[in-house]
C-alpha cells in the first residue's frame, strides 16, 4: 500500500433553502454541516480486511483469501470510474448474506466498502488493512452520513492504492486535495452512494466531498466557491418520516391548486437566489447586521412556504416557537414532517444563550447540537488534528 496510517474526515450536510421545491426544477441551497465523520486506515500484516464502525455496533474482519475469490474475473481501473458493476455487487450481496431483499445499515456499510476495496485493489495484490469510522452524524436524519462514510471510503482508499496522493506535508494539520483529485474521490463516493440508495441525486456526496455551498438545479450541481462560516443550532425532533410520502403529498397539492402552489414553489426559487446573493456579499464585504436581518427573514419566510406545501409538522412547529422566544430563527431541513430543523445563531449570540435554548430543545425530547455551516469537505488530518475523544475511539481498534 502506498499509505500505511491516514487520518480523513468529511462533513455531514444540511439543505439550507429549496427542499421540495428542488424536485420541480427550482434552485437548492445545500451546505456542509460541521458534524463530520471520521476515518482511520491502517495497514497491517494479519491477512485480513477489518472494518470497525462501533456507531452501529459493527465489527467485522473477511480474510483475503476470501476476497480475492470475488475479483478473479475484475480488471477495473483505479483512476477511472466505471459505471456501477453489478456483477461485483451481486457477488458481494451473495457473499455477505443479503443476496435479496433491503438492507439494514450494517449491510450497507459494509457492501459499500468492500466494493470500493476490490474495486480500487482487484486488479493488484489485495492489502491487509484496518478500517475504523466514527460519526458525529445521527444515521437516517437526513443529514447526509452515508455520503460521508462514503467520501471518507473513497478519499482513503483512493490514497492507500496510490491513485491520489495523501495531501498533507509533515508541518501541516489538515490539507484538502486538488479540484482534479476532489473530482475522482467525489465519483467513487457516488458510487458508494448508489449502492445504499440505488439512485441519489449527487448532491450529498458532492457537499461531503467540496463543502461550503453548493446549488442544486435540474440535476446541475456548482460548488459555490466562497461562503461564510455560520454558526447554527441543529435539532433532530426525532420524529420518523417517509421522504417519498412527503414529496408525493406536494405533488399532489401542486396539481390540486397549482394557481396557488406554483407561484409559492416561484418564492421558494427567489428565497434560494436571495440568500446565496446575500451569502456571496458577507465574503467580500463587511458582515453586519443587516445581512444576518435578511438571513433571517429568509429563513421565517421558507418555514411558512413549507407548512403551505404540507411538510411541517408539530414538534418542528415546537422548535420554532421555543427559538423564536429567545429570538432565533428555525426552519425545517430536508424532507419535512418531523425530522431535524437548522436555527441561525448570529455572531453576537453568546455561549450562554445557545446552550440554555439547546437544553429547552432537548427538554423538549429533542437531541440538539451547537456547530456551524460552510466548513471544508473531505480533508486529510494529522493525528493531532483530531478531537481528542474521537482520536480515542480511532486509535482504540
Amino acid at each position: 500500500m502506498q499509505v500505511t496510517d491516514l487520518y480523513v474526515s468529511a462533513p455531514g450536510k444540511a439543505i439550507l433553502h429549496g427542499e421540495h421545491a428542488v424536485v420541480h426544477g427550482k434552485v437548492a441551497l445545500a451546505v456542509s454541516l460541521n458534524l463530520r465523520t471520521y476515518l482511520r486506515l491502517k495497514a497491517d500484516t494479519f491477512g485480513k480486511v477489518c472494518i470497525n464502525l462501533p456507531n452501529i455496533d459493527t465489527f467485522l474482519s473477511w480474510d483475503l483469501s476470501q476476497l480475492k475469490q470475488l475479483v478473479t474475473y475484475f480488471h477495473g481501473k483505479r483512476d477511472e470510474v466505471q459505471c456501477l458493476d453489478a456483477e461485483l455487487v451481486r457477488r458481494l450481496r451473495e457473499f455477505i448474506g443479503v443476496s435479496n431483499g433491503s438492507l439494514d445499515t450494517c449491510s450497507m456499510a459494509n457492501l459499500s466498502f468492500l466494493y470500493l476495496y476490490l474495486s480500487l485493489f482487484g486488479s493488484g495484490e489485495l492489502p491487509s488493512l484496518t478500517l475504523t469510522v466514527w460519526s458525529e452524524l445521527p444515521t437516517g436524519a437526513g443529514l447526509g452520513s452515508s455520503a460521508a462514510y462514503s467520501v471518507c471510503l473513497a478519499a482513503a482508499l483512493l490514497c492507500a492504492s496510490g491513485a491520489i496522493p495523501p495531501p498533507l506535508k509533515e508541518w501541516e494539520h489538515t490539507a484538502r486535495w486538488c479540484q482534479e483529485e476532489l473530482e475522482l474521490i467525489n465519483s467513487w463516493a457516488f458510487q458508494g452512494e448508489m449502492i445504499i440508495h440505488g439512485n441519489p441525486s449527487g448532491v450529498d456526496n458532492a457537499v461531503g466531498t467540496w463543502g461550503g455551498m453548493l446549488r442544486f438545479l435540474a440535476g446541475k450541481i456548482i460548488p459555490l466557491s466562497r461562503v461564510p462560516l455560520l454558526r447554527i443550532l441543529l435539532t433532530n425532533t426525532k420524529v420518523p418520516r417517509s421522504t417519498k410520502v412527503l414529496v408525493a403529498g406536494v405533488k399532489d397539492k401542486i396539481n390540486k391548486f397549482p394557481s396557488i402552489m406554483v407561484p409559492v414553489l416561484d418564492s421558494v426559487d427567489a428565497i434560494s437566489c436571495t440568500c446565496e446573493k446575500v451569502l456571496s456579499e458577507m465574503t467580500c464585504e463587511p458582515i453586519t447586521g443587516e445581512h444576518y436581518n435578511i438571513l433571517e427573514e429568509l429563513i421565517d419566510i421558507n418555514q411558512h412556504h413549507l407548512n403551505v406545501m404540507g411538510v411541517g409538522h408539530p414538534a418542528l412547529d415546537r422548535l420554532c416557537q421555543v427559538t423564536l422566544a429567545k429570538g432565533l430563527h428555525s426552519k425545517l431541513t430536508g424532507a419535512g414532517g418531523g425530522g431535524c430543523g437548522i436555527t441561525l445563531l448570529r455572531p453576537e449570540t453568546n455561549s450562554l444563550m445557545a446552550q440554555s435554548t439547546v437544553q429547552e430543545l432537548k427538554d423538549c425530547g429533542f437531541d440538539c447540537w451547537e456547530t456551524s455551516i460552510g466548513g471544508p469537505g473531505v480533508q486529510q488530518h494529522s493525528a493531532i488534528s483530531v478531537k481528542e475523544e474521537i482520536l480515542e475511539i480511532l486509535n482504540y481498534y
